[in-house]
């Protein structure tokens, strides 16, 4: 039997470079389980923007008043995104929003064993469904979906564990941290994921 391989994941929820590698690395993952063998992810928080309101805001308009109107409708517009890794990527639906809760309850899908399908449930959540995953109702309806059960607690240990990976000096997200391997962050290829499992 192969030894389990734990893998760290340092995302954001918004972030749409996190969610591309995030699907690459999960399809690196599923291709080494299918050969027989194991690995575990682990989710580590990361807030690009930790002041964002969990009231949200289209996306849309926050590119609009920071990047200006032409600029965000080019960027809105652009359907590149993702495009290559089959992703359905909608930025004019998407409610930019604070991640806080998101990461909470991730954090408590990774406990158990459910990081990643909570974690693709989120991403398509917020880039696909036009969903505000800050939304206490949102992140019931997501918490069903995917079978996790929560209490409504762990929000200390989520504001510890945001200021830990700040502290660790990170690249910018994503990042992937392997146990007794290397650390991949920017523009993760699958094989190259694939690779550093079969180590």
């Amino acid at each position: 039997m192969t030894p389990l391989r734990r893998v760290e994941a340092v995302l954001d929820f918004v972030c749409v470079h996190c969610y591309i590698g995030f699907t690459r690395y999960v399809r690196a993952i599923r291709r080494y389980r299918a050969d027989g063998g194991t690995a575990e992810t682990v989710l580590r928080p990361v807030q690009l923007r930790p002041d964002a309101s969990p009231d949200g805001e289209p996306l849309i308009a926050l590119w609009s008043r920071e990047r200006g109107t032409v600029p965000a409708a080019q960027l809105a517009a652009d359907t590149s995104f993702g495009a290559d890794d089959g992703l359905d990527l909608n930025f004019h639906r998407a409610v930019f929003t604070s991640t806080f809760d998101a990461h909470r309850l991730a954090a408590q899908a990774s406990a158990q064993g459910k990081a990643e399908e909570m974690t693709e449930r989120l991403f398509r959540g917020y880039f696909t469904d036009g969903l505000n995953i800050a939304g206490p109702t949102v992140l019931a309806r997501l918490t069903a979906e995917t079978g996790v059960m929560t209490n409504g607690g762990g929000a200390d240990a989520v504001h510890a564990e945001l200021a830990r990976v700040r502290g660790l000096g990170l690249p910018a997200p994503p990042v992937f941290l392997f146990a007794d391997g290397p650390v991949m962050s920017g523009e993760v290829r699958e094989d190259d994921v694939l690779a550093v499992l079969r180590e």
